[in-house]
């Protein structure tokens, strides 16, 4: 511990990780719990929506397709079909699906325990300067959530499933490889908005500045279509809606790194100054 708290031994620091970690899993099992009994919710509305032709997604593409006048763009067919194909697998898929669902839903408060677990161990300007944290973290995670949900799980799905070599196969989609395309695709969407918090504490620590992210601006534009190359399917119109978030995502974090550093500079700043006032 840091501060004006007590010293605590390695064994108590484990003690107090353990109750962070039952506390976390306790909500993450309420969570799977409360999805498992809202199987029509769960399942119809948000897990299948993307399956459908009348979803959100598709809905709007037919929308921005009229005002472009390109007719081509817009979904409104969906040109596959679900199947179980295992005796167990929807009782499987059921438990799974809720396992994760709890996870999602519950990673605010896990962030919470971990930053909870973490703070005691700061300085005190160390805390001031992370105010917010579970905040902003939570944040960017659900926005990158619903980004993947909405945006990249949907044209993902529509262009793998509706990819056909021959029309003579008809494409019959095992619910779990539709199940991990749609969570694969949240859920990395929603750990890459996590960029400008990950930028912020690195800049707080003095590993990163804005001048080497300046520097390396081209190199990591490569990084991010290399990214938006492996969430995305191997379609060009995908690969761009992917990356535009995540360039301008990689720009606001040059703009925190720079308040961050001249901030950390003028404490340094006046720090020294002070200490030289004492001298």
């Amino acid at each position: 511990m840091r501060g004006d708290q007590h010293e605590m031994s390695f064994i108590d620091h484990l003690e107090a990780l353990r109750w962070h970690i039952i506390r976390a899993a306790i909500a993450v099992v309420a969570f799977a719990t409360a999805a498992f009994f809202s199987k029509e919710l769960l399942f119809h509305d948000l897990i299948l929506g993307p399956s459908r032709a009348d979803f959100w997604t598709y809905r709007m593409s037919c929308k921005f397709a009229a005002w472009l006048g390109a007719p081509d763009l817009c979904i409104n067919k969906i040109g596959f079909v679900i199947q179980n194909r295992e005796m167990s697998g929807q009782l499987t898929m059921h438990i799974s699906t809720s396992f994760i669902v709890g996870l999602v839903l519950g990673f605010p408060y896990l962030f919470w325990e971990l930053w909870r677990f973490i703070k005691p161990g700061l300085y005190p300007h160390e805390r001031q300067n992370s105010q917010g944290a579970v905040f902003f973290v939570s944040v960017l995670f659900a926005l990158g959530l619903l980004f993947g949900y909405y945006i990249a799980a949907p044209m993902s799905i529509q262009f793998l499933a509706g990819y056909v070599v021959d029309p003579t196969i008809e494409n019959q989609i095992d619910m779990q490889s539709y199940l991990s395309t749609l969570t694969t695709m949240s859920v990395a969407c929603a750990f890459v908005f996590e960029l400008p918090m990950i930028v912020f504490f690195l800049a707080k620590a003095g590993l990163i500045t804005p001048e080497i992210m300046q520097v390396y601006r081209k190199h990591a534009i490569v990084v991010v279509l290399v990214i938006a190359a492996i969430i995305t399917p191997p379609e060009v119109t995908s690969q761009i809606i992917v990356t535009i978030p995540i360039v301008l995502l990689y720009e606001l974090s040059i703009h925190i790194a720079r308040i961050v550093t001249r901030n950390r500079t003028a404490s340094l700043n006046a720090q020294l100054a002070e200490n030289q006032g004492v001298a």
